[in-house]
Order: structure tokens, then sequence, then C-alpha cells
């Protein structure tokens, strides 16, 4: 994975006042922590940040924070957002290093065709969107794919059922059900038979 450098700004006023004129500057107001480190409180641009995060790695883009000369390798792991513009508010970055091993969580994409399933009326629930992985940075997947293709109706594919790439491992109950292959329900069993019934009685 790719690292993205950010500048911070330190020594930033805490308070509501101060922390409203940042945002108004266009700056979000941060803490770093980790590696046994008081924490630091510092301040980075808006824009350049939810660029950082909007790409393909989401939050789990590796960020080398550069704050007066010092560098961090930072993760974003705690995002506040206003509860009703949902614009980000503060972040918490943790630090990080290449060789660490650090647990997040991963976004879940289902592909595939279950043809079984389909024909015979029935449809695939998805029942999680992201698993908890523990992995070194650079090994952090951006996604983890689940190919339903081989479902039959009254399959389940779990978690311990997926082949995660190397250096991945998942941190999730291996028994949470990912995805539920359903066959056709009883009402549209029910419903396709009504003409049949219908035709017999006429014949009757």
């Amino acid at each position: 994975m790719s690292e993205i450098t950010l500048i911070a700004k330190t020594n930033r006023e805490t308070g509501t006042r101060a922390t409203r004129r940042l945002r108004r500057e266009g700056l979000i107001p941060a803490v770093v922590y980790g590696h046994g480190m008081d924490p630091v409180s510092v301040a980075v641009d808006g824009p350049d940040l939810r660029v950082a995060l909007n790409g393909e790695a989401g939050l789990n883009q590796l960020i080398e924070l550069n704050a007066d000369g010092k560098n961090y390798l930072v993760l974003a792991k705690v995002l506040q957002r206003h509860p009703v513009r949902g614009t980000l508010q503060h972040v918490d970055f943790q630090i990080t290093s290449r060789d660490e091993t650090v647990v997040v969580d991963v976004p879940i994409t289902v592909i595939g065709d279950a043809v079984e399933v389909r024909h015979a009326g029935g449809a695939i629930d998805q029942m999680v969107y992201t698993i908890t992985v523990a992995a070194r940075p650079a090994d952090i997947p951006t996604n983890v794919d689940v190919d339903i293709s081989h479902l039959k109706p009254g399959d389940i594919f779990r978690i311990a059922d997926l082949v995660l790439p190397a250096g991945v491992g998942a941190v999730s109950d291996p028994e949470t059900a990912i995805a539920i292959a359903h066959g056709a329900r009883a009402e549209e069993v029910e419903t396709a038979g009504e003409p049949v019934e219908a035709a017999e009685t006429a014949a009757e």
C-alpha cells in the first residue's frame, strides 16, 4: 500500500472556540497517539485529509504525518462527524510501523452469480459488510471478495470459508455468516402453483 503525506500543524489551541476557528479555516482538529507517546494535538488540512481517506484504501490508508519536522506513520482510527451534516469534525491518528500487526476493518465485496439459487427462484442475503483482520499495514487489502457462484439453496458462506491474502488473518468470529443462499419462499411457490390449480378446476 502506498503512503500519502499530510502536513500537520502542532500546538493547536484546544477548546470549542478555537476548534470552530480551525474548521472555518478549512482545518480538521486531530490527535496523534500510540507507541507510548503522550497524545499530540494537531490540525490537518480538511480537503487533503478527505482526498487521502476517500481513495481505494479508505480508512485503512497509510499516512505519513509530517508535524513540524517530525514524521509519524499513522492510520486514522476514529473519525467524528457532525450528527446532522455528516462533515468531518475530528480525527484520532494511531501511530504504527511497517512491521507492526494492526487490527482493522476491511469491506467485503460479494461477487459472482449463484446460478443454482437464481434458477430456484431464491436469493442471496449478505449478512455482514466488513470483516476485522490483523495484518501489517502494507498487507492490508482494500477489500475482501466473496465469490458466491458455487452456492446452492440452503448454503451459508462463513468467515471460515474465506481465502485471505498472505499475511492477513481474520479476527472476526469464523462462524459468522457472510452470505446465506435462500431458496424460493413458500408463498412464492404457492402463488406459482395457483394457475395450475385453476386450470385443473376448470377442466373438471
